[in-house]
């Protein structure tokens, strides 16, 4: 298996086999915390080949720079197969959608996305702070 996109993002699609995303990012800002990511989107596409062929687990972890999770990790599975035919591999895409991703502190962070067992990517994430916001002064 090989990933070919793996992206945070402000909302993703498969239509018609095609991934479809808006607005890809690794940075939030904000003034105060902690502070709750209201919606965003995990997009990824991956390659299989026949030797993939089969169930395949995945779970998604949020962790800090400690390596300590920040919410329950998320799981989803993927049966692959081959078509009948002479294809050489097959993408499928795995979208999922998170909601009010909660950050305590400011720091790096990163989504791991995990297939049996491995960790297959890896999407960095900074949360930064805001210096608060001075009105003109008058």
């Amino acid at each position: 298996m090989e990933v070919l996109s793996a992206l945070l993002c402000d909302a993703a699609e498969d239509y018609q086999g095609k991934l479809c995303v808006l607005g890809a990012f690794d940075t939030i800002m904000t003034q105060q915390f902690p502070v709750a990511h209201p919606h965003c989107a995990i997009a990824l596409r991956l390659l299989f080949r026949s030797n993939d062929e089969g169930l395949h687990r995945f779970l998604i972890r949020l962790i800090d720079s400690d390596g300590v999770s920040c919410v329950s990790e998320i799981e989803t599975e993927m049966d692959v197969h081959m078509p009948p035919g002479e294809l050489y591999f097959v993408s499928r895409n795995l979208i999922i959608n998170l909601q009010g991703l909660p950050f305590a502190a400011p720091g790096q962070y990163s989504l791991d996305i995990v297939m049996d067992e491995g960790i297959v990517a890896r999407i960095p994430l900074q949360v930064l702070a805001l210096p608060p916001f001075q009105g003109e002064a008058g």
